[in-house]
């Protein structure tokens, strides 16, 4: 009872001699207004970003030259950092640092391609460069879906922007058509509902952007037939393509000898000439395409043909091995060194699509012959590719496995299609 007085006498008095304190404003401690404060620092960026953009028909020194850029020996620089300014293209951005008391620049950095940036920075003995990889990490992804009217559309429609953006899906539409360029006519094969998947490559760079790398695997079921595409690695680094037997997908001939393609007008015994108007016999297949498209050789062989030849205009004609000829009508280019004699390899551009001699529109007639006879090259079947090496076999089997399993497991049963 006695402790219990004792605090709360001295409780009292604490409370006493504060309030006391409090009316005079004597305080026996520093209170917080009483410290001398300092003011706050602002802080400010010594240099300031400036952005640029190269102008169509102007090179990089009139750039440097608009931002009051000297003394910067674009050459030197050019030949140190192994890079060609006249190949810089209009559109790309530069970004110009400034000191911000003097507004002279200090660095300059830009993009000329997707793997890496180039960086000039003035020194005390002038301006030096180096060069900034851009680091890309892989991943590997699986773009499946079924045709409704070509595999553009059906992409567009399986893939998302933030998988892969429109261009990096038309780069994929492009190396599906080239890895089975020997098994699928992409002009006329697809029909819908036809289903089709691919392992695909996915590349993301540090600054987020997303790019198409390549084709692992492919699959696509057409009508009763299903076609794979498994990619090896070749001795020189590069992939091969197999089917699931081990045999390279590779022929003798392309199934077709232009890209961005449909057909518009088939084999025929007897077709209605729009020019001429009379009925007579189409024996090759018009492939409609933009004027300037790319025409590529079928398959190895000597050109015998390259010139102007009445109706078909301007003709390629080469020669091939077992009496094989193709003809390449209605050009509007005959490429730069092709003539009688020259020979040709398979893919290699020969001429651009055009619409010169009987043609109504710009494509490509094109002609496959077997000792003077006119066949219709869709249903000429190429003897099948090279095997792998039986040392290679097991290490296929094993990829073909882990390809096939991202693939969704082994094609459907399909009925046998007699040829």
């Amino acid at each position: 009872m006695i402790r219990r007085a004792t605090f709360f006498m001295f409780g009292l008095a604490v409370l006493v001699g504060a309030a006391a304190f409090g009316i005079r404003g004597n305080w026996p401690w520093a209170r917080l207004s009483d410290v001398p404060m300092t003011r706050p620092v602002l802080v400010t960026s010594s240099f300031r970003e400036v952005r640029d953009t190269l102008r169509r028909g102007e090179n990089v020194s009139t750039l440097l030259r608009r931002q009051g850029i000297t003394g910067l020996d674009l050459r030197a620089l050019a030949g140190l950092l192994r890079f060609d300014p006249r190949k810089i293209q209009a559109g790309l951005i530069f970004s110009v640092r400034r000191d911000a008391s003097t507004d002279s620049a200090t660095h300059v950095e830009f993009r000329p391609s997707a793997d890496q940036r180039l960086r000039f920075v003035r020194t005390a003995n002038g301006w030096t460069g180096e060069t900034i990889p851009i680091h890309w990490s892989t991943d590997t992804i699986v773009v499946s879906g079924e045709i409704r009217t070509n595999l553009y559309d059906a992409l567009d429609r399986s893939v998302s922007d933030l998988t892969l953006d429109k261009n990096e899906r038309t780069r994929l539409v492009y190396q599906l058509a080239d890895v089975n360029a020997y098994t699928v006519d992409f002009s006329r094969d697809l029909q819908p509902g036809d289903p089709f998947g691919s392992v695909v490559e996915r590349q993301v760079s540090e600054d987020g952007e997303v790019r198409f790398g390549r084709v692992l695997a492919s699959r696509f079921t057409v009508g009763r037939k299903v076609f794979q595409a498994f990619s090896y690695p070749s001795p020189n680094g590069q992939d091969s393509y197999y089917d699931a037997d081990g045999l390279a997908l590779k022929r003798a001939f392309l199934m077709s000898p232009v890209d961005f393609r449909y057909i518009s007008s088939g084999f025929s015994l007897s077709r209605f000439h729009p020019i001429l108007g009379l009925f007579r016999k189409h024996e090759g297949i018009d492939f409609a395409a933009a004027a300037g498209s790319p025409v590529r050789a079928a398959g190895d062989g000597v050109v015998t043909v390259a010139g102007w030849s009445g109706g078909y205009g301007n003709l390629i004609e080469i020669q091939h091995r077992n009496g094989i000829v193709t003809r390449y009508g209605h050009l509007s280019k005959i490429g730069l060194g092709i003539h009688s004699g020259t020979r040709v390899t398979q893919g290699e551009e020969i001429g651009l699509v055009g619409m010169t001699g009987l043609a109504t529109g710009p494509h490509l007639h094109y002609e496959f012959r077997v000792n003077g006879v006119a066949r219709d090259p869709r249903s000429m079947h190429s003897e099948p590719g090279a095997p792998l090496p039986p040392s290679e076999l097991a290490a296929f089997q094993h990829r073909l496995a882990l390809l096939s399993e991202l693939l969704g497991g082994p094609p459907p049963p399909v009925t046998p299609v007699t040829e």
